[in-house]
């Protein structure tokens, strides 16, 4: 399948589309390979009181949704399907990625759905495991899934971030991703149900189907070109881990002033009489704070200007190799 746009629509897009009007294009690039769907989370509204949006909509359910939805729509396609969960249950983390190895799986796809503090925040965030240039296969799935969401459920429009798990599990990555690795993987946050609009949009089949469609467009197209390769892990080197909020921390309320904190500590860096420490302090805070937003590399560029001209010159080559290895600038080819 030639991927190109038409009327600023993906072809892989417009053609998933047409499938769903029983609209044929000859064999789908899916046909004989093995998917594993991992609809994240399951079984946990007793217990955690995170993932759950303003009117009480539940992640887990969402996922599920979405998950089941596509797996129907690969199994049309000659895809040999398994899922992680097809229940509101708990499954535990590490059976999930190894799922796909133990397969011997061509794909891995884990489907969340995001919150944060500052409800205003919608976009997708795609995660690939490690280091870009190591999981060069995950990277290319990553942004075809970050090109479908955004135009299926953004209409083309606004932020996209395509970035390392390690930007917010910096150890060691999420679990579901580390234990699958040397499959081409990724973990996909189409959207923010801590958005009261998106809430209501991810009740609803209309947008759940939407969604699956741009991960079936996605995989389609991944399936039609060559497969990168995937490096052993941590064989360029390895970077030290920046600590970050995580999950219920991300809430708090300094979390509210990712954006503010960015512009202002962009600004004294950039002034002809920087304030440096100060613009540190704010950079940092802001990586901190949304760790996977669509300013935390160019924070991270910040960072590394600042650290060089405070003479901390190590420390400054640390943040480019960051910036680089970790975040994945989506509309750069």
């Amino acid at each position: 399948m030639i991927r190109v746009a038409i009327c600023g629509i993906a072809l892989a897009t417009l053609l998933a589309g047409c499938a769903g009007l029983g609209v044929t294009e000859g064999p789908s690039p899916v046909r004989g390979k093995t998917i594993v769907l991992d609809p994240g989370h399951g079984g946990t509204a007793d217990t955690d009181s995170y993932r759950v949006g303003p009117s009480g909509e539940r992640e887990e359910w969402i996922n599920l949704r979405v998950g089941l939805m596509l797996r129907d729509l690969l199994e049309a396609r000659g895809a040999t399907v398994i899922m992680t969960r097809t229940e509101d249950v708990p499954v535990q983390i590490a059976p999930r990625g190894l799922m796909a190895v133990e397969s011997d799986a061509d794909l891995f796809l884990s489907i969340h759905h995001n919150a944060t503090a500052d409800r205003s925040v919608n976009f997708p965030i795609v995660y690939f495991h490690g280091y870009a240039s190591e999981n060069q296969a995950s990277v290319a799935l990553g942004r075809l899934v970050a090109e479908e969401i955004r135009d299926a459920l953004f209409d083309g429009e606004g932020p996209v971030s395509l970035v390392s798990d390690h930007t917010i599990f910096p150890n060691s990555g999420a679990g579901v991703l580390r234990n699958s690795y040397g499959v081409p993987g990724v973990l996909g946050e189409a959207s923010f149900f801590s958005n009261a609009d998106e809430e209501q949009r991810l009740k609803g089949e209309r947008h759940n189907r939407r969604e699956a469609q741009a991960y079936l467009a996605a995989i389609e197209a991944f399936f039609a070109m060559p497969t990168p390769p995937i490096l052993e892990k941590y064989s360029t080197g390895r970077i030290p881990p920046f600590e970050v909020f995580q999950e219920a921390d991300r809430m708090r309320p300094e979390a509210l002033n990712w954006r503010a904190n960015y512009e202002s500590g962009h600004a004294m860096c950039q002034s002809e009489t920087p304030e440096l420490q100060s613009a540190l302090e704010l950079l940092t805070l802001s990586a901190r704070s949304f760790p996977d937003s669509p300013v935390a590399r160019r924070a991270h560029a910040d960072r590394s200007r600042v650290l060089y001209l405070l003479g901390r010159s190590e420390e400054s080559e640390t943040e480019q190799a960051r910036a680089r290895e970790l975040y994945v600038n989506v509309d750069e080819e």
